[in-house]
């Protein structure tokens, strides 16, 4: 999920992996430092914008998603919602 970063407070500790993405910016991966549950990700090249894993929601049933990125990477499996815009990799451009 891609929420505005100023929406987010995150307390705690975290540890912060860095990692070069597709499009040669960098996404840091922030984890729990005791469990390693996954917390969030940043991207350089969105940097008002800070993804968080659905999984992560209390009720995931509040979330909706918008569009589908990475949709060449799905497993057969994954069958995407045809009604939502769908981006092979990254689109060009982020909604915020």
């Amino acid at each position: 999920m891609a929420v505005p970063k100023a929406a987010v407070s995150v307390t705690g500790e975290v540890k912060v992996f860095d990692a070069p993405a597709d499009s040669g910016n960098i996404v840091g991966r922030a984890f729990c430092p005791n469990c390693g549950c996954a917390v969030y990700s940043v991207n350089s090249g969105l940097p008002d914008l800070i993804f968080l894993p659905a999984s992560s929601l209390d009720d995931p049933e509040i979330f909706a998603p918008s569009m589908v990125v990475y949709a060449g990477r799905a497993p057969s499996w994954d069958h995407v919602d045809p009604d939502l815009p769908s981006f092979e990799t990254m689109p060009p451009e982020m909604p915020v």
